[in-house]
């Protein structure tokens, strides 16, 4: 009578201690973006001491590095500030201050307009971290070295000097130069590097813009005389096409113009400038644009997952402000947009990607150059935009 008793007892106390296999709980997408980011951080570690230490794509399956002058060296250590934002994990910080304070000569260089790109986004965004004299000086004094390019009599920047097709060619990128000489205003209380960033900000918006609210890529200037030369395309697919990268660019550079002037027409040329993306009849269901919208609508043509992340974190900023009767509709295209990028047709597997983030950039399809690739700036743009969106929730 005791057995029976015995077996019950031990089959209750093995059935009480075996447990159902629990379901592994999936990383945040934040968790995966600092797992990825550490790798690549190890991977590179090799080359912290050489002239090109950072990471910038990457060719047939292996790593591109760059070196401090090129035009991408900022986004790098742009995306440790932003993963320092996200975790709050003082690792990032640490990583994020050594390649920041790579690009330290960068300061006095007067031969490209992308000094902007390259020091507010890893020196400005430092600055939104900690107090820093030493940083403040070095966002002056790019500020300064950015300025040596302002033609008066054409109100504009000049962006490139290598080429010898135009005189004084000034893209739509430039835009996102300004928020350099706004912050550096703002820093030294010197109006000279606010006022030229709003001569070039209403420049742009009377010669680059098309009455559908797309933008030329390029616009050529006569520096005497102040008159268009001509107006084409560099990276687009024709002088006439909306290069999506570009139309991005536009609605970032005025969304952030607006932040830091005030100006309503700013705050006008953006929205226009958002209708135009949100609602183009070529952008697809994912809402991760072709690379020009103008280009086929196929599945073989190249999407542009760099121009989805500055259109979202635009967006999401442009949904703060006052006076903006389509905010709503704003955080839901962003949505949309970062829900795509978070997939796995477009966020990539551990151990994939050279460590990047995103997958299905674009660089300059015209020129075969970095197509369906991963680009730092796309990860910069993803992360900024994850900051913006969970500050609003």
């Amino acid at each position: 009578m005791k057995r029976p008793l015995l077996l019950l007892l031990i089959a209750v106390a093995i059935s009480g201690c075996t447990e159902k296999p629990v379901a592994k709980k999936s990383l945040s997408l934040i968790d995966r973006a600092a797992a990825q980011y550490d790798s690549l951080y190890t991977s590179i570690a090799p080359f912290k001491e050489d002239k090109k230490p950072i990471p910038r794509t990457t060719k047939d399956g292996k790593l591109v590095r760059v070196g401090a002058y090129d035009w991408t060296s900022g986004f790098y250590p742009g995306t440790l500030w932003n993963l320092y934002g996200l975790t709050k994990d003082n690792m990032w910080k640490t990583r994020a201050e050594e390649y920041t304070l790579k690009l330290d000569t960068i300061q006095y260089w007067e031969g490209n307009h992308d000094v902007g790109f390259i020091m507010e986004c890893s020196y400005g965004n430092a600055l939104k971290y900690m107090d820093s004299p030493t940083y403040d000086s070095v966002i002056v004094r790019t500020a300064k070295s950015l300025s040596a390019r302002f033609h008066p009599k054409a109100g504009i920047l000049q962006s490139w000097d290598w080429s010898k097709k135009w005189e004084c060619p000034v893209i739509i990128d430039n835009m996102m130069n300004l928020e350099l000489l706004f912050h550096a205003t703002r820093i030294s209380g010197d109006s000279t590097y606010y006022n030229i960033a709003v001569s070039h900000a209403d420049t742009t918006i009377k010669n680059h813009y098309r009455k559908d609210f797309s933008s030329y890529h390029v616009v050529d200037y006569d520096t005497i005389t102040g008159d268009i030369l001509q107006k084409n395309t560099h990276q687009g697919l024709s002088d006439d096409s909306a290069w999506a990268r570009g139309q991005a660019w536009g609605l970032y550079g005025y969304t952030m113009s607006y932040r830091e002037t005030g100006h309503t027409r700013y705050l006008e040329q953006a929205l226009k400038i958002a209708d135009f993306i949100m609602y183009h009849p070529n952008l697809p269901e994912d809402k991760i644009p072709y690379w020009d919208y103008n280009a086929p609508a196929a599945d073989s043509t190249p999407r542009d997952a760099s121009a989805a992340a500055i259109t979202a974190s635009a967006l999401y900023e442009l949904s703060t402000f006052e006076g903006n009767k389509k905010a709503e509709s704003h955080v839901k295209f962003a949505d949309q947009i970062m829900q795509s990028l978070g997939s796995p047709a477009y966020f990539a597997k551990p151990g994939t990607n050279g460590d990047f983030l995103l997958m299905h950039s674009v660089g300059s399809k015209p020129h075969n150059v970095e197509v369906d690739v991963p680009l730092n700036y796309a990860d910069y743009y993803f992360l900024e935009a994850m900051l913006r969106s969970n500050k609003q929730k």
